[in-house]
C-alpha cells in the first residue's frame, strides 16, 4: 500500500502571501523589477520545486520559529505546481511587458495573479487547480491526477 499524497497548505499559502506582497508593492512604487523577480521564483519554483524561495523561507525560517503552523492535508501536488506555473507564465508576460514599455498590459497581468493568489490564499480556491483536474477529465496529455477522495 502506497503511502497517501499530501501537500503542507502552509506552504502554499506562504508562497501565496509573498507573490501577492510583492507584486502590490511592485505596482505601487512602479517597480518592474519586483515582478521580475517573483517570476523568476514562481519558474523556478515550478520546473525545480524544492528551490522554491518563499516555500523554502517557510520551511526554513517561518515553521521552525513558530510563525507558520503547518497544515498538511490529503492532496496532490501536481496541480498546485501547475497553478504556479501559470503564475509563473503571467508573471514572465507580464515583466516583459513592463520592461517593453508597456506598463498598463504588465500591470493587468500582475493584477491578475495578485486577484488569483488572493483567491487562493483568501477563498481557498485555486484556478490553476481547477484547470489542471479540467485537463486531466478531458484526457489532455501529462495530466494523470484525479482529485483525491477524501473519507468522510
Amino acid at each position: 500500500m502506497t503511502a497517501p499524497r499530501q501537500v503542507d497548505h502552509s506552504a502554499l499559502r506562504t508562497n501565496q502571501a509573498f507573490i501577492i506582497g510583492l507584486l502590490a508593492l511592485g505596482f505601487v512604487l512602479d517597480a518592474p523589477l519586483f515582478v521580475v523577480f517573483v517570476a523568476a521564483v514562481m519558474v523556478i519554483g515550478t520546473i525545480w520545486p524544492e528551490a522554491g524561495l518563499f516555500k523554502r523561507i517557510y520551511r526554513h525560517v517561518l515553521r521552525p520559529a513558530g510563525l507558520v503552523r503547518p497544515d498538511v492535508i490529503p492532496d496532490n501536488p501536481e496541480p498546485h505546481r501547475f497553478a504556479q506555473g501559470v503564475g509563473g507564465l503571467f508573471t514572465t508576460l507580464s515583466a516583459l511587458a513592463l520592461l517593453a514599455g508597456s506598463a498598463t498590459l504588465g500591470w493587468i497581468l500582475s493584477g491578475i495573479v495578485i486577484v488569483l493568489a488572493a483567491l487562493n490564499l483568501f477563498a481557498g480556491w485555486c484556478a490553476g487547480c481547477t484547470m489542471y483536474y479540467w485537463f486531466n477529465r478531458l484526457g489532455v496529455p501529462g495530466f494523470t491526477y484525479r482529485p483525491l477522495e477524501v473519507k468522510r
